[in-house]
C-alpha cells in the first residue's frame, strides 16, 4: 500500500507540457490534467514549450475545414463530428469551443515569442489559458499583434510591454532554440507533458489517466 502523504507535504510537482496554442488537444489535455491534479490535492508547477504545429502557415492563416482536409484527408463529415466532439469534451471541462465555418487556423511563431517574453514576468501560464481563449472562444487572429496583446492584458502583462518584446525580435532566436530542443528530443506532436522531468506522456489522455501518473510520481517522491 502505498503512504499516505498529507496534502500540506506533498511535494510540487515540475510538469513540462509541450504545445502549439492552435492545439484544442493542448486545452483539453491542461484541462483533465487539471482535474486531475485537484482529485488527487496535488499542486503542480507547470511550464509550457513551444511547438508549431504548422510552421510553414502563412501570417493570413487558412480555414479550418481546408486545412484539416488537405492536412489529414478528413471528409467533411468527419470535420464535423471532430469539432463536435471537441465542443462537447470543452464544455466538460468548462472551455468554450465556438467552432463556425470561418474558423481559421494561424501561425504561432508570434505567440510563442511572447508566451517565452511572459516566462520572464511570471505570468506565462495565464498568458497562455488567455490564448486558447483567443484562438477558440474567440475566433480571434492569435498571429497578429494586436490580438497578443490584448491577451497579455487579460493575463496581467503591461500590453506595451508585450508590444515592444514582440517589436524587438529579442525573442525570435530563444523560441527557436526551445523548439529545436523539444524536436531534437523526439517530440513530434502535442500535448507532450513530462512529468517530474522522467515520465512523457503524448495526448490528452484523461482525468483517470493522469491521476495514475501523479500517483505514481508521488509514490515515488515518497
Amino acid at each position: 500500500m502505498t503512504e499516505q502523504i498529507p496534502p500540506q507535504d506533498r511535494p510540487v510537482l515540475q510538469v513540462d507540457i509541450v504545445s502549439d496554442v492552435v492545439c484544442p488537444w493542448c486545452i483539453i489535455g491542461f484541462l483533465q490534467l487539471d482535474r486531475a491534479l485537484a482529485a488527487e490535492g496535488m499542486i503542480a508547477n507547470l511550464r509550457w514549450h513551444p511547438f508549431e504545429l504548422n510552421p510553414d502557415m502563412p501570417l493570413e492563416g487558412q480555414n479550418l475545414r481546408e486545412h484539416i482536409t488537405e492536412k489529414y484527408g478528413s471528409s467533411p463529415a468527419d470535420s464535423a463530428a471532430a469539432r463536435a466532439r471537441l465542443t462537447e469534451l470543452g464544455a466538460e471541462l468548462g472551455f468554450a469551443f465556438r467552432f463556425n465555418d470561418d474558423s481559421r487556423i494561424w501561425n504561432t511563431f508570434r505567440a510563442h515569442q511572447l508566451l517565452d517574453w511572459a516566462e520572464g514576468q511570471g505570468r506565462q501560464h495565464p498568458l497562455k489559458l488567455a490564448l486558447f481563449e483567443a484562438c477558440f472562444s474567440k475566433g480571434q487572429d492569435v498571429s497578429d499583434i494586436d490580438v497578443l496583446c490584448e491577451a497579455a492584458a487579460r493575463a496581467g502583462l503591461d500590453a506595451d510591454a508585450a508590444r515592444d518584446a514582440l517589436l524587438s525580435g529579442d525573442h525570435e532566436a530563444p523560441t527557436r532554440e526551445k523548439q529545436a530542443f523539444w524536436t531534437n528530443r523526439g517530440i513530434t506532436g502535442v500535448p507532450g507533458m513530462v512529468f517530474a522531468g522522467r515520465y512523457l506522456v503524448t495526448g490528452a489522455q484523461g482525468v483517470d489517466t493522469y491521476r495514475q501518473i501523479l500517483q505514481r510520481c508521488l509514490a515515488e517522491a515518497a
